[in-house]
């Protein structure tokens, strides 16, 4: 019989998270977390959700790609014209959970985001495979269109016209940074007795705790 929804469970026996395994600030943690899931994870590990909400205080939730962390931040690339360009513009503040299923850990970060510099999107831009380039161009991103013709033609269209020379990066397409003040590292343990150390930005200073799970 398949079991019910209410059944589905898992037991975290890998590892824990004690405060001598941390560090004061969460840079370095979030860094060999993110080096030890590259090597582990049968997935993407880079994958995360990211929450925004609209100007009626309703929020929305997808799946991107990080593509850059260093102490000043986290970066994604989007559409700044997408439905979430939109809700950054009307409200700059957002959340992403990464979730690395097979070391049974969680990094929970917030903060406020703010568009990367013009260099930083060219760069990124410009490392990406041709066709994504060209689907940057292609893609009126969270807007309706007919089907998937649409797409397609303006994909084909825009092959044709770049055949020697790629494009430069749209206006409407860039880079944004959670700029951080809060970042939580999840480790689970046997009998939902989680690890959970939170690290809070007070006054310019990392102030880490350990929460109840």
């Amino acid at each position: 019989m398949t079991p019910s929804i209410a059944e589905l469970r898992r037991d975290y026996t890998r590892d824990g998270l004690t405060e001598s395994q941390a560090p004061d600030e969460p840079f370095a943690l979030f860094a060999e977390w993110f080096k030890q899931a590259v090597e582990v994870e049968s997935t993407e590990a880079n994958a995360m959700m990211l929450a925004t909400v609209d100007a009626q205080g309703q929020p929305h939730l997808r799946t991107l790609l990080l593509k850059g962390f260093d102490e000043r931040g986290f970066m994604f690339f989007t559409n700044y014209q997408s439905a979430k360009g939109q809700q950054l513009k009307q409200q700059p503040k957002a959340a992403m959970t990464f979730w690395w299923h097979d070391l049974e850990r969680q990094a929970r970060i917030e903060g406020i985001v703010e568009q990367v510099s013009a260099e930083e999107s060219d760069a990124y831009y410009h490392s990406r495979p041709i066709g994504s380039r060209l689907g940057a161009w292609a893609s009126p991103q969270s807007q309706v269109i007919a089907d998937r013709s649409v797409l397609e033609d303006r994909i084909g269209a825009l092959t044709n016209e770049h055949s020697d020379s790629p494009p430069d990066r749209p206006p409407h397409w860039g880079g944004y940074r959670l700029v951080p003040n809060l970042i939580e590292f999840w480790q689970g343990r046997p009998s939902r007795l989680h690890d959970r150390l939170n690290y809070r930005l007070v006054n310019g200073i990392w102030v880490r705790e350990r929460l109840a799970p």
